[in-house]
Formats: structure tokens, C-alpha cells, sequence
């Protein structure tokens, strides 16, 4: 497990009460960060997990707000920022693939208005309206954001139409934003292949496995794997733009 001296670094990860985001979370708190772990209003592990975490010394603070909600999410960074005294690092992790398990792109009548908006609003405005709402704190401070995209948005299979087209998207808004906010702010994404995560623990074990029989390491990423490399982008001063795959040499 890579690491660095993050003393004084204050840090803001969305969609952290489980999976890549706790881990995240965890990998920047152990590594000396002050870590804001964001949770929707409604999950109660979000407040529990901060606190544990703090009691383990870690410096670790629970932040409620919904990415999905204009005003919501701006309002949830504002927030974030003056409890942290600043941010360096915005970790745009929030996500949702809307549905519990695969949908086949055939079923091209699943993907009704209301699904595409859910996937939508989360997926890619959602971290457009925290890295706008950040865009002056991190200016500041010379800091980064990164992006929790997908392999789906890179001609992989996702769990819908949807679901990869909104991780095609924030690949290219990740590279617009790092156009966009150069030289002050870097922005990059992680592309993970499939994750041992809440989400992906009701796939079916057939899909799971075809996946890591096209894998070189040869198992499934854990959640720990993505969150170094989105640990490695945070601090690599000389990479901007760029979306790393993140997938075991998935072929």
C-alpha cells in the first residue's frame, strides 16, 4: 500500500459510507488527512463509520448531502470546505448504477426517463455541481479532484445503457474540467473494473467469474486497490486529464 505524509491536507470524499469510498476515506485519514466522509441525509452508517474512525484517532468527519439535488450537493462542498478550513482534495465518488442487478442492453425499455435522470443527475452532473462548488477552495489551496468513472465508460459492458454512458461522460467532463481549471487544479478519474462492493454482491457469480477469467491478477479489484490509485492521482503534481483503468489487466 503506497503512502505519504498528509498532515494538514484536508480532503472531501462523496459516496463514502461504504466500498471505494470508505476505503478512500480510510487510505487519506491513515495517511494524516483530515477526511470530510459524505453520506446521504438517509444512511446512518455514514455518522457511525466517521465515528469509529475517529476513535480509532483518525481525523474523520461525517458530512450529509446528496450529490443527485441541485443546490443539495453545492450547499453539502460549502459546507465541507468551512468545517475543513479549506480543501485539497475533492474526491468526486458518488454513484449509482440504479438497480440491483445487470440490466441487459437489449432492454432498451428499462431505460424509462425517470432512470435515466436517477443515473444522470448522480453519475455526471452530480460530480460536475461538487467540482464547481469546490473550484475556489481548490484554487487556493492548488489541489485536485478525482473522479470515480468506470471500464463501462470505456466500451466495457456496465450494468446498463445508462450506467456506462454516464461514466462515458464523466471521463470526458474530467477532461474538460482539467482543461477548464488547469494550470491551478488538476483533475483525473480512476477507471475500476468490477470491485467487491455492496453494489456487485447480488451480480450473478457466473458474470463475476467470466470477469476474472478475462482478468491477468486474476481475481476481482477490492475496494482498497481503487482507492490507492485515486490516492496516487491526489498527489501526482505533473498528471492532469487523464483517466487511469484500474482493472487487473482486464482483457
Amino acid at each position: 500500500m503506497i503512502g505519504a505524509d498528509l498532515s494538514g491536507k484536508r480532503v472531501l470524499v462523496t459516496g463514502a459510507s461504504s466500498g471505494i469510498g470508505l476505503a478512500t476515506v480510510t487510505q487519506f485519514a491513515r495517511n494524516g488527512a483530515t477526511v470530510a466522509l459524505n453520506h446521504l441525509p438517509d444512511d446512518d452508517r455514514g455518522p457511525a463509520i466517521a465515528q469509529a474512525l475517529a476513535d480509532e484517532g483518525l481525523a474523520v468527519m461525517p458530512l450529509s448531502g446528496d450529490v443527485s439535488r441541485p443546490g443539495e450537493a453545492e450547499a453539502m462542498v460549502a459546507e465541507g470546505i468551512a468545517r475543513l478550513g479549506g480543501l485539497d482534495v475533492l474526491v468526486n465518488n458518488a454513484g449509482t448504477s440504479g438497480t440491483t442487478a445487470p440490466i441487459a442492453f437489449e432492454n432498451l425499455d428499462a431505460m424509462t426517463e425517470a432512470f435515466w435522470e436517477t443515473i444522470l443527475s448522480t453519475n455526471l452532473v452530480g460530480p460536475f455541481r461538487c467540482a464547481h462548488a469546490a473550484a475556489d477552495a481548490l484554487r487556493d489551496s492548488r489541489g485536485a479532484i478525482v473522479n470515480t468513472a468506470s471500464v463501462a465508460g470505456l466500451g466495457r459492458r456496465g450494468s446498463s445503457i445508462a450506467y456506462s454512458a454516464s461514466k462515458a461522460g464523466l471521463i470526458n467532463l474530467t477532461r474538460s474540467l482539467a482543461l477548464a481549471l488547469a494550470p491551478q487544479i488538476r483533475v483525473n478519474a480512476v477507471a475500476p473494473g468490477l470491485v467487491e462492493t455492496p453494489w456487485t454482491a447480488a451480480w450473478p457469480p457466473e458474470r463475476k467469474a467470466a470477469t476474472v477469467e478475462r482478468t491477468m491478477l486474476g481475481r476481482l479489484a477490492k475496494p482498497e486497490d481503487i482507492a490507492e490509485a485515486i490516492f496516487f492521482l491526489a498527489a501526482a503534481a505533473y498528471i492532469t486529464g487523464e483517466t487511469i483503468t484500474v482493472d487487473g489487466g482486464g482483457m
